[in-house]
């Protein structure tokens, strides 16, 4: 199986992949408030971040061992009459599904901006985190629908085969979880691949434990007992990655990021009387982008200014991709102000 998930985070930048090194700066005109616009636009090493190449075989390899082990734990299960073990192949076969997406967006996630797709297509990787939860969360449901049944009319367990099994379960999960744990620091997609394999690993291991028990005491209601625990590990291990996928496909403010900080940053560069129409989101599940207005009477801030607030955006808060306007003409209000106004 593959089970649990944690994020990101997402601190959910930098992390040992390749990391890209471009900051821009522009100095141009935006909105229409009649006052000077200034949009600063930076890319940096801690913001623009994706998975190192090899994650490709890693994925390729994770995929081959789980359909292996899926087809073996489905006959071995009907074989041995393992309820633990048929529920640890229907959730092994969640895993191919969600190792497939996962590896889908990462590569997506490195193609360019098009015309259509200006920001590039990193946030598949959000979309794929949040399939990797559905997926689990429904396999999760069919687990304790069958592990009830079981309880209610006990059947035999085959204990050695099932052990036998589930052993290999722990080889090829504990393996696959290995090839992610160096990506899984500062990407939700990469974590809850490894969370996942992780968590099978762990589970296989209770799926063992189970049936030496019932080989010593014969009690066959030890299988479908381990199934719900099984059940009860992978919904508490998927919460957070639902949880987090979702606020990221809402546009809410990366975890790893303090929004109330950031503000207080902006508002203490020199000369900025006001912050507003201030926004922080997840581009994809490692970059992290900023848009805002810094009102700012009288001054006339040049690239420089611009170029050092980015950095030190990207360095101080992991926000690799900001954008900011400055408004310097107090006698024409901004329709985006104050504050509070969307």
């Amino acid at each position: 199986m593959s089970g649990l998930h944690k994020h990101h985070d997402h601190d959910h930048h930098g992390h040992d992949a390749h990391d890209h090194d471009h900051d821009h700066d522009h100095d141009h005109h935006g909105h229409d408030h009649g006052g000077h616009s200034h949009a600063g636009h930076s890319h940096g090493a801690m913001g623009h971040v994706h998975a190192p190449a090899n994650f490709g075989r890693a994925f390729l390899i994770g995929i081959i061992l789980n359909i292996g082990f899926v087809v073996a734990e489905v006959v071995y299960g009907i074989i041995g009459g393992s309820m633990a073990l048929l529920a640890d192949g229907a959730h092994n076969l969640t895993d191919v599904l969600g190792l497939g997406a996962a590896w889908l967006a990462s590569v997506l996630a490195r193609r360019p901006p098009s015309g259509r797709y200006t920001y590039g297509l990193g946030r598949s990787t959000i979309l794929a985190a949040l399939l990797n939860a559905v997926l689990l969360l429904l396999a999760t449901g069919a687990i304790l629908a069958e592990a009830v049944q079981r309880l209610i009319t006990p059947e035999k367990v085959a204990g050695l085969t099932v052990i036998i099994v589930a052993c290999i379960g722990i080889a090829i999960n504990g393996v696959t979880a290995w090839l992610f744990a160096s990506g899984s620091k500062n990407d939700l997609n990469l974590r809850g691949t490894f969370m996942h394999m992780l968590a099978d690993t762990l589970v296989s291991v209770g799926v063992v434990v189970a049936a030496l028990l019932i080989m010593m005491t014969g009690w066959n209601r030890i299988d479908p007992l381990v199934s719900i625990v099984i059940a009860v590990v992978i919904v508490a291990g998927t919460w957070s990655l639902l949880r987090q996928s979702v606020n990221m496909s809402m546009d809410a403010v990366p975890e790893g990021v303090d929004a109330a900080a950031v503000r207080g940053y902006l508002e203490s560069l020199p000369g900025v009387s006001e912050v507003h129409d201030l926004h922080i989101w997840a581009m994809s599940t490692t970059e992290t982008a900023l848009t805002g207005h810094l009102v700012m009477p009288g001054a006339h801030p040049g690239d420089a200014f611009l170029r050092e607030t980015c950095e030190h955006l990207q360095h101080r808060f992991r926000i690799g991709h900001s954008t900011l306007q400055i408004e310097v003409d107090m006698t024409v209000s901004c329709r985006l102000a104050p504050a509070d106004v969307i």
